[in-house]
């Protein structure tokens, strides 16, 4: 199972500082618990050392090492066996002993329980516990000489009052940080915004520069970028309105120069050739400036767009099939989407001799198919016809016209109105080519 993990800036800061200062307070309970360990071993054994020591040294009997020091001499090892045994203990007696000129024997230790009377606190009744550390030591002859320390039991006050702390840092110190990262985060996601949405027609103000100083850089450099695309844009726009005005004034002189070309056959070759190159030169500007139409977006009838479309290839003696249902209004570009549907319709007819267009609603989408029963498009390349200047020459051939834009521009169009156009082949042969588009954009009637 892979562990949540924060994608934003203060998340991932807050997630670090909080490793960081859990593993500073880990090692700092550690240090603690060790000096406290360590403490509890010098406070029962060095006293205990130091009676033995002084018990051996003055020979006391056994009577008077009881009253004054609480030391006594064994023939055999008093501590019971089921007592728990404390290695620790007897190698730090050993040392100490070892310190003190004392050459001991064996040393055994065992922890004892002892559980005081219960005592009355307000209406509760609460039971002390304390611990005895037993100590026996062999002597040389034999013998033992044993003694008695308090051992304190585990007190877990410190490992609460660690954790305690460890909250009051996370409060004092997480919670600033997250308030400034959310504030310098702030200014980028604005600025991701205005990435996600920028579109050159649109006018949008720079965004304010804020944040710290590198943040403030990229907001500047932004606004900066923002501007020479909108200008490089509008350079294009006027380069492509140049040339199209400069190549059309040609085109339209040699579609008056044919007339007097005496060749019936001759003049109708040419005056194909011209249309043609228009053709060819509409389209070439039509995706240049795709990317910055100048017609807006209005509310129009889906079908009746559609059956227009229709209406116009049945002048021309095709043979669309279409049927209009009820009005469908949507929200597009008319003039850009209709040659979106004319483009498909001329590729059918084209490589089929026919075409069947069908408008299918559901929940969530519009979809525009149109059909045919041509050659239909090998499988690798249902994508890649949508490459501009892309021809297919398995089922495309010169005779039929066409420099592979078509299909690349009704794929721009329909992007445009935020929908998608794909292709695929259908079963029994040929081809159908599906747009659609989201049903947010529309408005039914």
């Amino acid at each position: 199972m892979k562990l949540p993990y924060p994608r934003n800036l203060s998340g991932q800061l807050a997630l670090l500082l909080a490793l960081a200062l859990f593993a500073a307070q880990a090692i700092n309970l550690a240090l603690v618990l060790r000096e406290r360990a360590n403490f509890r071993l010098a406070q029962a054994t060095r006293p205990a050392a130091v009676r033995i020591a002084d018990a051996l040294d003055h020979a006391m009997d056994r009577r008077t090492a009881q009253e004054r020091s609480r030391v006594r001499r064994r023939d055999t090892n008093p501590i019971p066996s089921d007592l728990e045994r404390m290695p620790m203990i007897a190698a730090e007696l050993r040392t100490q002993l070892a310190e003190l000129g004392i050459s001991a024997g064996r040393i055994d230790t065992g922890i004892r329980l002892r559980i005081h009377e219960p005592k009355h606190r307000g209406d509760r009744l609460i039971g002390r516990h304390n611990d005895t550390l037993l100590i026996a030591v062999q002597l040389a002859d034999g013998s033992w000489i044993t003694t008695n320390a308090p051992w304190p039991r585990r007190d877990n006050r410190i490992l609460w009052a660690l954790l305690s702390q460890t909250l009051i840092i996370y409060i004092l110190i997480l919670l600033p940080v997250l308030w400034i990262t959310r504030r310098i985060s702030r200014p980028l996601r604005g600025l991701a915004g205005a990435a996600r949405s920028f579109a050159p027609r649109k006018e949008l103000p720079p965004l304010p520069v804020e944040g710290p100083s590198d943040v403030r850089d990229v907001i500047v450099a932004f606004n900066g970028l923002a501007q020479r695309v909108t200008a490089m844009l509008d350079e294009k726009d006027r380069m492509l309105g140049a040339i199209g005005h400069d190549l059309r004034t040609p085109l339209a002189a040699l579609r008056v120069r044919i007339e007097s070309v005496e060749d019936e056959q001759d003049r109708a070759r040419m005056a194909d050739t011209i249309a043609e190159m228009s053709r060819t030169l509409d389209d070439i500007l039509s995706l240049a400036r795709l990317g910055r139409p100048s017609e807006p977006v209005t509310e129009v009838d889906l079908n009746a767009l559609v059956d227009a479309v229709v209406d116009d290839f049945h002048d021309l003696g095709a043979e669309v099939l279409f049927e209009a249902d009820a009005r469908l209004r949507m929200h597009l570009r008319p003039t850009l989407f209709r040659r979106a549907v004319r483009n498909l319709i001329e590729n059918a007819i084209k490589y089929a001799g026919s075409a069947e267009v069908t408008i299918l609603r559901e929940p969530t989408t519009i979809r525009v198919c149109v059909a045919d029963r041509g050659p239909g498009i090998p499988e690798d390349g249902l994508v890649k016809v949508f490459d501009p200047f892309t021809r297919l020459e398995t089922s495309r051939n010169r005779e039929t016209g066409g420099i592979g834009l078509g299909l690349a521009l009704a794929q721009a169009i329909v992007q445009d109105a935020g929908g998608t156009i794909t292709l695929a082949n259908r079963p029994g042969g040929g081809l159908v080519a599906t747009i659609a588009l989201p049903t947010g954009a529309t408005a039914q009637g």
